[in-house]
């Protein structure tokens, strides 16, 4: 596993064997900071990485600059491999064991990026439920976006706040972000005038 870019371009970070993770692809994630790249200054943004696993994407973000990030997995050895590699790198990164709804729902605080990479094996309803708890906690922030992390089988496009979606390989990343009200006034005074 290595960092693409920012100040730890090309570091390769080696978690240990046997954690119960699957992490994102380099050229997955090359790909996602590509397109939230196009819509965000990385430095200072404000992230939640949710069943964060190795730490893999918040290193990404840590390295661009980003803090602070709040990174959540359910699993001790996913937690205690973040809090090391932060501590070794001087990420800030805080790194918190916790079931992810139980989080989501105890939260207080919000976010510019809201990341999820479930399991893959998890069910459709999960899956949804992750999205809406987000936004129903309003832990994403009004001009910030979130980003799940699914394969192909997970059907996301349907929801509230849904934006647009990527695919790479065998993941698809599925973008969610508040409807702009200021974006839609434009949009239809550009109508009137071709009217």
């Amino acid at each position: 596993m290595r960092i693409i870019s920012g100040k730890y371009k090309g570091r390769r970070i080696s978690p240990p064997k046997g954690l119960p993770v699957r992490p994102t692809t380099d050229m997955s994630k090359e790909a996602l900071f590509n397109v939230l790249n196009n819509h965000f200054s990385f430095d200072s943004l404000k992230v939640l990485d949710l069943f964060a696993g190795t730490g893999n994407i918040s290193y990404e973000f840590a390295s661009r600059g980003s803090s602070p990030i709040t990174s959540v997995d359910g699993d001790f050895g996913c937690v205690k491999f973040i809090k090391q590699t932060a501590a070794e790198y001087d990420f800030p990164i805080a790194a918190t064991k916790s079931d992810v709804f139980k989080f989501l729902e105890k939260c207080n605080a919000s976010f510019d990026i809201v990341f999820a990479d479930p399991p893959y094996g998890l069910d459709q309803a999960t899956f949804e439920k992750v999205v809406l708890l987000v936004f129903e906690k309003n832990i994403l922030n009004q001009d910030g976006m979130m980003v799940i992390e699914h394969s192909k089988y997970t059907k996301l496009a349907h929801l509230p706040n849904f934006s647009f979606q990527k695919s790479y390989g065998g993941s698809i990343f599925s973008f969610f972000e508040f409807e702009s009200d200021e974006e839609f006034e434009d949009d239809s005074f550009e109508d009137d005038e071709e009217e």
